[in-house]
């Protein structure tokens, strides 16, 4: 009997954790009861029950998404009711114009309690779905509502997903499975995950979404795909998010039969009018294009002896009429052996500045190379003061370990944002060149390339899921704290347990910067695998292009290492301001983040941390895998406080982690010990593997 009563008592217990396991699909819109009864009982006192007076679609969803939220928190069913008469207790959204709504900004909400009723307020549908989703938020952090009073505006127009998605499910520079976008069951068949992946995005200000890769594929602007796009358009809309293509530049010729796709032939400017008109039939608030235009291969007006501006015109042309955008990308670079492609982008748009049609956004990288682990911001930024620039930036970790690697990006994403051009004088920061507020344009708009996939998490590693939350509370509010968006999402996410809560905020503000050590240190870069981008290759002297080898960047040689940007060198610095170039340009006193990004330092240079440059580049990748295995301890140290399921991957991942950057750190200081011909620096021991061995394992991972 004993035993029988053991075994219900253990098949209880099992079928209790798997009803509490997270598989990490709710992502941060977990609207769990709220087990502190003396809270919940005070949001329950403002939150009886819901009315809104406005019957726009996007308003019926806030209040879905409102009384989903507040059922699941307080434990009860909460009414939407049809007639106010005189209640008082509960949630009212309202979309009017007046005096206090006329001082937001487009999409911007008011939350505030009046007459015993809690009020959310926008002059437009989409700013009650934002403001909803803001009040929720503070319920799920713990926050009070006792007189609450936020206002809250945007501060760029288009906060936006660039999807690297293809027709036949693959993602480029996709870690999470599949795509999400099944365009063989569409139109036909809605998925739920696209509802939830609108929803999702709604709850943090992203309204708009570039649905295909940049490398586009014409098929998308046939009448098949067309209603396909409708499809996901029509799913969207109720949440705020208008849908834009890529494009590809030789559709013209590929679908229409036409000779070329010369913007300024007739018959192809008449083309691309007929198809932007039949996008626009079926899709009335379609957003506009995104263009990868003569880069990396792909066609573009530079085939027929045009500018940039000439194509991006054409198509602004053709969209102008509805009131649509042309995004055209500035990530272009030629292929010169004795370059310096960190200067191409700037070459090549620089001279364009206000030759583009009110309606064009040119997309900038935050760096000048390619998405690395750090970067110095583009020196596009501040260049263009006629030109409003759309901000790049990847969430998807092409160049940070994939979806093995704890990341968080916003210490990223803000130091760029916060990088100072002194374009228009000191403040001039990237992130109000971004937002119009430098240089006057009301056109705005931030991208980030998708982290997001089939796997039943979304993002592959659970933990990069902050990452997609915090580009877009960023795209919303540049000047929020990196700290404040992670506190924020392990919260919504994670766990409310205040210790645990402190340690994986510190852990995912350091992440990044171990990241840095066990892989680039001080300004190295572009030294990872060849086409797959994973692991190291700093030996990489052939590929299909000089830009793309290892060598082309680190330079290394008996004297030293880095890419020698100042006056005496490339004179990539000199396409800043001058009071960038100062910050930057004596190696003596460069920030050592940025150091070989700019100088080419002897191996014997003392640096400002009182160790040579050989012996400070070695000591990183110690650090970095020492970092590890200290970012491993520390969430065992928080693993009561967690699901167990998250716990169990995350752990793994982290796992997987250590072992990548003990690669990292072997090959590259058994490559450059070759350079700089001095031992591994006490108290540190050589590695156990020799360069060849390291080799073989790069050798192997590339094969296909």
């Amino acid at each position: 009997m004993r035993y029988f009563q053991k075994l219900i008592i253990i098949l209880l217990l099992s079928i209790t954790q798997l009803a509490h396991a997270d598989d990490g699909y709710r992502l941060w819109l977990k609207f769990d009861l709220i087990t502190n009864i003396q809270q919940r009982n005070s949001y329950t006192q403002k939150c009886q029950f819901i009315y809104s007076d406005n019957q726009e679609a996007i308003t019926k969803t806030a209040q879905k998404e409102l009384q989903a939220g507040l059922s699941g928190l307080l434990g009860k069913k909460i009414l939407i009711l049809t007639n106010l008469a005189g209640k008082k207790g509960g949630i009212i959204l309202q979309v009017i114009q007046n005096e206090q709504t006329n001082q937001l900004a487009e999409d911007g909400f008011s939350i505030r309690e009046e007459n015993q009723n809690i009020v959310i307020r926008s002059r437009t549908a989409s700013g009650v779905l934002y403001g909803s989703f803001a009040f929720l938020r503070q319920l799920q952090s713990g926050s009070s509502i006792a007189q609450i009073n936020i206002t809250d505006s945007p501060k760029i127009k288009y906060r936006m997903l660039n999807h690297w998605d293809n027709p036949l499910g693959t993602i480029e520079r996709g870690y999470a499975g599949s795509s999400l976008w099944k365009w063989y069951e569409l139109p036909e068949v809605i998925d739920q995950r696209y509802i939830d992946y609108a929803r999702a995005n709604a709850s943090i200000g992203i309204n708009a979404v570039v649905l295909n890769n940049v490398n586009a594929s014409a098929r998308f602007l046939t009448k098949e795909y067309i209603v396909k796009v409708k499809a996901l358009a029509d799913v969207f809309r109720p949440y705020g998010i208008k849908v834009f293509l890529s494009l590809n530049f030789a559709a013209p010729k590929l679908l229409g039969g036409a000779k070329n796709s010369d913007p300024m032939a007739p018959e192809v400017r008449n083309w691309w009018k007929n198809v932007t008109k039949e996008i626009y039939a079926a899709i009335p608030d379609f957003g506009g294009y995104l263009v990868k235009a003569n880069s990396e291969g792909e066609p573009g007006p530079q085939d027929f002896g045009r500018t940039h501006a000439d194509g991006a015109n054409m198509l602004a042309q053709a969209v102008a009429p509805y009131k649509g955008i042309v995004i055209w990308r500035a990530f272009v670079y030629a292929a010169d052996p004795k370059g310096d492609r960190f200067k191409e982008a700037y070459k090549d748009f620089k001279p364009l500045d206000g030759t583009f049609a009110s309606n064009v956004l040119v997309q900038v990288k935050n760096g000048p190379i390619d998405f690395q682990s750090r970067e110095p911001f583009h020196p596009l930024f501040g260049a263009m003061p006629k030109t409003p620039l759309a901000m790049e930036f990847q969430l998807t970790q092409e160049y940070l370990g994939f979806s093995t690697n704890l990341v968080y990006e916003a210490p990223l994403f803000k130091e760029c944002l916060d990088s100072d051009t002194y374009s228009n004088g000191k403040g001039s920061t990237v992130a109000k060149i971004v937002d119009g507020s430098v240089d006057n344009h009301s056109l705005t708009a931030i991208a980030g390339v998708a982290n997001t996939g089939s796997d039943r998490n979304w993002t592959g590693h659970l933990m990069s899921q902050a990452n997609w939350y915090a580009f877009g509370r960023l795209a919303w509010n540049h000047s929020l704290s990196s700290e404040q968006i992670a506190s924020e999402w392990i919260k919504m996410s994670l766990t409310q347990e205040p210790k645990a809560v402190a340690t994986i905020q510190d852990l995912m503000m350091k992440s990044r910067e171990i990241y840095v050590d066990f892989t680039t240190p001080l300004g190295l870069h572009h030294v990872m695998g060849q086409n797959i981008h994973f692991g190291p290759e700093p030996w990489l002297e052939r590929s299909a292009r000089p830009d793309w080898t290892a060598i082309y960047y680190h330079r290394a040689d008996s004297v030293g290492l880095g890419f020698d940007r100042t006056s005496k060198g490339s004179n990539a610095l000199g396409l800043y301001a001058k009071e960038v170039q100062t910050q930057w340009g004596n190696p003596d006193t460069c920030p050592l983040p940025y150091l070989l990004w700019f100088h080419h330092v002897s191996w014997n240079q003392k640096l400002s941390s009182g160790k040579t440059l050989w012996n400070e580049f070695s000591s990183r990748y110690y650090e970095g895998v020492q970092s590890v295995e200290w970012m491993q301890k520390q969430w065992n140290y928080v693993q009561s406080s967690i699901d167990p399921q998250i716990f169990a991957d995350v752990t793994g991942r982290l796992a997987a982690q250590h072992r990548e950057a003990l690669n990292w750190r072997d090959a590259c200081v058994l490559y450059f010990q070759q350079y700089s011909k001095q031992a591994i620096p006490a108290p540190y021991q050589a590695p156990s593997r020799t360069l060849d061995e390291m080799k073989e394992i790069v050798r192997i991972y590339q094969l296909k």
